[in-house]
């Protein structure tokens, strides 16, 4: 997905019929981190065991024929920025993207300051980085399988953390990372509930890009009916670039359709692209057979000439 480029590109899309109506407006002209923000400029990957290595990253190049553009990573809390697998990322002509993830810890301490010194660190070695980095804090909190997230913490301390994180990390001068919002798909769970996210919106000085989670369990599903709802009810609350920051298909889904359905998602509604979650732990969601591989290639072929 993203380059090391500096200057934001603003973009001007109007959604129309396909989100609610909403013209696109610029990303927050105070936003950090300065990516490109051209539609369909991201294909991005989550592979097992990174950061610990880079090799998975290479290895799903080399079967896929694709160079990521973002590569994501989960990171507890307490872990340090890790420096070292970025500068990897970069590399490789990539961004990465950083789920940083609470899990077990009162929001309501981070939004009072208790971690502050984890969080000046963090800061400070994403400031020493010097490339740009995408920081999401607390993903699919519009959800309810997560510690940090809906039924288990109130909107309102959601909100009252993320603005102290970000406030933080700007007075730290590590303006360097883009911040990204990530909810979960409202129409769609399988594993629990997942509410419409306008109470957990930060408000627009707080937020570069929105990210949007769906997975595809069934071939029934299109991309309308999976994503269109949300990219509604987030294009209710701001004109920031929106990614789909976690997706992927079981095979039983038709898996190559799906692939190809995503890209053509993309470029209906405008949006930046796409984090494919390449994992065989959660249920089969690698990228196995040869149709679906030549289809994640096909994908990537069609994202770079429109970007053309």
């Amino acid at each position: 997905m993203a380059g090391a480029a500096a200057g934001a590109i603003a973009i001007a899309i109007a959604f129309g019929l396909q989100a609610g109506g909403h013209p696109a407006r610029q990303a927050n002209p105070g936003a950090l981190g300065r990516l490109p923000t051209t539609p369909g400029s991201y294909l991005g990957v989550y592979q097992p065991g990174v950061p610990d290595s880079y090799a998975p990253v290479t290895s799903f190049t080399a079967l896929t024929g694709v160079r990521p553009r973002i590569v994501v990573y989960y990171s507890g809390w307490f872990e340090p920025f890790k420096a070292g697998f970025a500068a990897a990322v970069a590399g490789h002509g990539a961004v990465p993207l950083v789920q940083i993830d609470p899990t077990g810890i009162r929001l309501a301490a981070i939004a009072s300051g208790r971690y502050d010194g984890y969080l000046s660190a963090y800061a400070a070695a994403v400031r020493g980085y010097r490339r740009p980095v995408i920081l999401s804090f607390g993903h699919e909190m519009n959800a309810n399988w997560y510690s940090w997230g809906y039924q288990h913490t109130s909107p309102a301390v959601f909100v009252a953390a993320w603005r102290h994180i970000v406030t933080l990390f700007r007075a730290a001068g590590a303006r360097n990372a883009s911040w990204m919002w990530t909810v979960n798909v409202i129409d769609q769970t399988r594993h629990g509930r997942a509410a419409r996210p306008g109470p957990w919106w930060p408000g627009r000085s707080y937020v570069t890009w929105a990210g949007i989670d769906g997975y595809y369990y069934n071939r029934s599903w299109t991309f309308a009916s999976l994503f269109g709802p949300t990219i509604t009810a987030v294009r209710e609350l701001t004109g920031a670039p929106i990614l789909i920051a976690e997706t992927s298909a079981l095979p039983s889904a038709d898996q190559a359709g799906k692939v190809a359905e995503l890209v053509a998602g993309i470029r209906l509604y405008g949006l930046l692209g796409m984090v494919w979650f390449d994992s065989g732990h959660h249920g089969a969601w690698r990228l196995t057979s040869p149709a679906a591989i030549s289809a994640f290639r096909r994908g990537a072929s069609v994202l770079r000439r429109g970007r053309s």
